[in-house]
């Protein structure tokens, strides 16, 4: 015989019995829409089954069953539509999904995604991937979608965040690192200026003096360089009027006038073509620089009338030339001598020698080896941090500031490393 109470109630369909339970929705006319779960063989656990159900619903712990029902290819367009994210990171996390989750899970309910699903595809994705970076990455992405299929889809995620169980992985290992020496720094000057003249010479000091990414270089315009800034600021927000103010007092005409980089935006590629956004993180800051790299900047702007401060050889952004395939491996592992050759738009140029310490490594580097070099020096660690574009977090990055005295310090330490190596130079 049926059970019945408030918004639940049993029924028997041959030698079964169903029960039937109010999802907490109502159809287009009004009438409240149930679900329901058949096989059971006894009426008392069946009705026990939907009173569970109906108490989940109610303390919004329920999943309904159309809910549950979602496919991880249907749940994964939905999320990734609602996720509004930078150009490069769209892109990355679109390949991301398209490549490797998508088709491993296609087929599948989101509720089928439980913990051993979760480890399945964490082992599969670690042997498919040789770099573990590469591999963190897609398990990264992999954790939001499923964070965010909580409550609606599922009640908790699979994700594991505690100690992993069965063999023990080592952690992805460091890029081994070498002190950054500043006669290195100075080959690769050499070699960038073989490459695309005096532009690749002075940008690689600059990247070197500033800790600069390598877009927020590229992106670099003449207006937000030295000798031009900040009275060629473009000022183009109305409520950084103090800002602005306080950046001609601190470097702008004037004896005192620290010589210092705008770092406003950086350039990325966007479906082609190349785009100006802010610098990552919106690590808007100020970057003073010792005179010789003022001396360097000066002569550059000079030397060409570019929109960009260190244009490529056909005079475009450096970000529309493929940098790392077409400029920096004979920059860092050196070339051959090239012939200059009718309709060949590349320069003849002698042999380039390679730097043994940058050989097959990112240019990157370079900024890791600033910090370095200002760690060394002892700077303030607010000051060392807000120059690389990082936040500082908890009270010291609350209360402290970047001060005139602790920029002028860091100018002279800079200074005094260039001078030590231009006297190893003439010793040499």
């Amino acid at each position: 015989m049926a059970r019945r109470a408030q918004d639940v109630y049993t029924e028997w369909r041959g030698g079964t019995c169903r029960v039937k339970w109010w999802s907490g929705d109502y159809h287009d006319d009004g009438r409240k829409r149930f679900e329901s779960k058949g096989g059971f063989t006894d009426e008392d656990e069946a009705f026990q089954y939907g009173q569970d159900k109906l108490y989940e619903i109610r303390h919004g712990t329920g999943i309904s069953n159309r809910d549950g029902a979602t496919l991880m290819t249907e749940w994964i367009d939905d999320w990734f539509a609602a996720t509004d994210h930078a150009y490069t990171t769209y892109k990355s996390y679109k390949a991301i999904i398209n490549r490797h989750i998508k088709p491993y899970f296609r087929g599948k309910t989101v509720a089928e995604i439980d913990v051993i699903a979760y480890r399945a595809f964490r082992k599969h994705i670690h042997k498919k991937l040789p770099s573990p970076g590469s591999a963190k990455n897609v398990m990264t992405v992999l954790g939001m979608i499923l964070d965010d299929a909580v409550p609606r889809l599922i009640r908790v995620s699979p994700v594991e965040r505690t100690r992993q169980r069965g063999r023990y992985v080592k952690k992805t290992q460091r890029e081994r690192k070498r002190d950054m020496d500043i006669g290195a720094v100075g080959r690769l000057a050499r070699n960038a200026e073989a490459v695309f003249g005096y532009p690749g010479h002075v940008m690689i000091w600059t990247m070197a003096m500033t800790g600069m990414r390598p877009g927020e270089l590229f992106g670099l315009r003449r207006e937000y360089c030295y000798p031009n800034w900040p009275a060629a600021d473009p000022r183009p927000d109305e409520d950084e009027e103090e800002r602005y103010a306080e950046d001609a007092a601190r470097y702008g005409a004037g004896e005192d006038r620290m010589p210092a980089i705008r770092v406003q935006q950086q350039v990325q590629q966007e479906k082609g073509t190349i785009a100006l956004v802010p610098p990552k993180y919106f690590s808007y800051r100020t970057l003073v620089v010792p005179p010789f790299l003022a001396d360097m900047l000066e002569k550059l702007l000079a030397s060409h009338g570019n929109e960009w401060v260190f244009p490529g050889i056909e005079g475009g952004c450096l970000a529309s030339t493929s940098f790392s395939v077409n400029y920096w491996p004979a920059i860092s592992q050196g070339a051959d001598a090239r012939v200059a050759k009718r309709g060949n738009k590349y320069p003849a140029r002698p042999a380039i020698p390679a730097v043994p310490d940058f050989a097959g490594k990112r240019i990157y580097l370079l900024r890791h080896g600033h910090k370095a070099w200002l760690d060394e020096d002892g700077h303030s660690r607010f000051a060392v941090e807000s120059r690389m574009g990082h936040e500082v977090p908890g009270v010291e990055g609350t209360y402290s500031s970047v001060t005139v005295a602790m920029e002028r310090a860091i100018m002279k330490a800079l200074q005094e490393r260039w001078e030590r190596f231009q006297e190893q130079a003439d010793a040499s």
